[in-house]
């Protein structure tokens, strides 16, 4: 009998062992050893079946179950919530536990209590939410001439999908359990090529054309009315080191980009600078200073600037 008839062999065992050993070692050198045998993190297959319920039930004749229909709306929405909010809870509270057992404390009572509330807390945001991105589908179908109506925009646009995504887990990083909202934004990033992260402060009416390649970084802001095409970054210029060489965190690094804002696909915009109000970036400008409100950036004029 030939190697292909027979089937590969798998020295399972040995692969078993050698893969436990280099968990065990891991967790020895991260002190992780007392850890329980439970899971200890959110799950990321579990946070996707739950956005699928929340975007259901945000727009349910849209997103949610094809064949729902409106005089059945009320019950499938308190249906789909109470399922998605219980599984937020239970996310939740395995984020809050793994945070204090970093910090050498075990208290699944109190854990529990604070996911209970900070989902209650997310749950009553929820009406301002869709309020939100009614006007980032409004944007939408008003800035993109191929947009034959709001469904549409709904339906089809990788930009809407990134900012359902995007207003979710923004308002769970507000609620601090930013790793909750890390796989939210990841979710949206895996799917759409657009990466937003949670942190990050986006005002109404929000259009990103296209999309692909788009990074908008965690202290980034944004304000109404902007829209932004593909493959454009709000970046940070540089990032500030402490003392030991490790990097501070949470300092402001990423543009502002106030009102009425244009920027246009390959533009790369770097640091704590401000985009002044109804100025228009041209594509493909790295731009790394401030502009005041009413500027005309393109690539050349940005070159003789930074040369002058």
């Amino acid at each position: 009998m030939s190697v292909a008839e027979s089937g590969p062999h798998w020295d399972l065992p040995t692969i078993v062992r050698e893969l436990r050993e280099a968990r065990e070692d891991w967790r020895h050198r991260s002190s992780r050893d007392r850890d329980s045998g439970d899971r200890e993190f959110p799950s990321p297959e579990r946070v996707r079946e739950l956005l699928r319920l929340l975007r259901g039930a945000l727009f349910p004749l849209r997103l949610g179950p094809s064949d729902l229909k409106r005089e059945g709306e009320d019950f499938f929405v308190g249906h789909a919530l109470d399922r998605a909010l219980n599984g937020l809870v239970e996310e939740a509270r395995l984020e809050l536990a793994s945070r204090r057992r970093d910090h050498g404390e075990h208290r699944p009572g109190e854990a529990l209590q604070k996911a209970q509330a900070r989902i209650a807390e997310f749950a009553r945001s929820l009406p301002t939410v869709r309020t939100l991105l009614d006007t980032d589908a409004e944007a939408a179908f008003q800035g993109d001439p191929a947009a034959r109506s709001v469904d549409e925009v709904l339906l089809c646009y990788p930009g809407i999908h990134a900012l359902i995504h995007h207003r979710i887990a923004h308002r769970l990083y507000e609620l601090d359990l930013p790793l909750l909202a890390r796989i939210v934004a990841e979710l949206a990033h895996s799917e759409t090529g657009i990466d937003i992260h949670p942190g990050a402060s986006i005002g109404k009416y929000c259009f990103i054309d296209h999309g692909t390649g788009v990074v908008i970084g965690e202290t980034a802001v944004i304000g109404d009315h902007v829209r932004l095409y593909q493959a454009v970054t709000l970046g940070a210029k540089r990032f500030e080191a402490a003392e030991d060489g490790s990097l501070v965190k949470g300092q402001p690094r990423h543009p502002v980009v106030e009102d009425d804002v244009v920027i246009y696909a390959g533009a790369t915009i770097l640091g704590r600078i401000t985009i002044g109000r109804g100025s228009s970036i041209g594509g493909n400008v790295w731009l790394t200073r401030s502009v005041p409100l009413g500027s005309q950036i393109t690539q050349a004029r940005s070159e003789q600037a930074s040369s002058a």
